[in-house]
């Protein structure tokens, strides 16, 4: 099993189901998109065997350092468009989630990531690794989606407001609605991999379930976020433009969760 083949052949289904999509909204062929999207799913069964050869290759998880974990965020990113995609059938939605794998996946391959396998230090030899930070992605990549969906939702929400708008005020509610159902998804699983499972590995392996380190804050942060949207949708009945807003900065809160921390502040979780 050769793990960079497996890489590289995901990385290109990926690209061509980007462009493929695009295409499709660009010359309005809806076939396009319907390849678009098995384009995609091809490209995350190829990847879930590059992240398989990797685990057997290492002996480990295969989200151990920044190079594993970007490309698991990928395929997490896929696998959740996929499955949200396939619930709603919104193809409008497939270039852009796409492009995001896109983008991470070329931010994993690029020469400044290490992409050696090195053995973990006693901390990481935890089966605890395993489910926090698997869960955690995958909350995140749902998070990736509600962000495509709350952007869309806000160009189609000021189609709406303009004559002869009815078709925006359509899309709206259906971008609207997909950006709550991934929330939905992500929220628990961001809950039970980024801090349930997170303080109790972090007990496991430093003897204390909290300790304010910058991950743990921003992982607060990004938590409460997500927390105040479905709060306001639920209890208060906020829909439509305030809750996009606040899926958005969520998501901004996320990125900055897993790359800032990592390399602008200095803690436990840094490369800084």
């Amino acid at each position: 099993m050769n793990e960079p083949v497996f890489f590289l052949l995901a990385f290109l289904a990926y690209v061509l189901s980007v462009l493929t999509y695009s295409g499709s909204q660009l010359f309005r062929r809806a076939s396009w998109a319907r390849t678009g999207f098995w384009l995609a799913v091809m490209g995350l069964v190829v990847h879930t065997l590059a992240l398989a050869a990797r685990t057997v290759q290492s002996g480990h998880a295969p989200f151990t350092n920044m190079y594993e974990s970007i490309s698991f965020l990928a395929w997490a990113s896929a696998l959740a468009y996929v499955l949200m995609e396939s619930r709603f059938r919104i193809r409008r939605t497939g270039p852009y989630v796409m492009l995001i794998v896109v983008a991470l996946m070329a931010l994993a391959s690029s020469p400044l990531m290490p992409k050696e396998a090195a053995p973990l230090v006693p901390a990481l030899q935890s089966y605890w690794l395993w489910l926090h930070v698997s869960v955690t992605l995958l909350g995140e990549a749902f998070f990736a989606v509600a962000f495509v969906a709350s952007l869309l939702f806000l160009r189609a929400d000021a189609r709406s407001r303009k004559p002869k708008g009815e078709e925006g005020a359509r899309a709206a509610e259906r971008y609207d609605a997909m950006s709550y159902r991934a929330i939905a998804v992500g929220f628990p699983l961001f809950t039970l991999g980024g801090l349930v499972f997170g303080m109790i590995w972090a007990y496991k392996a430093w003897g204390a379930y909290w300790s304010w380190d910058p991950k743990e804050v921003w992982s607060l942060i990004t938590w409460l976020v997500f927390a105040l949207y479905l709060h306001t949708r639920i209890v208060m009945g906020w829909k439509g433009r305030r809750s996009a807003i606040i899926a958005v900065l969520g998501f901004l809160a996320a990125l900055f969760t897993y790359f800032g921390v990592n390399y602008l502040l200095t803690g436990l979780h840094s490369y800084a």
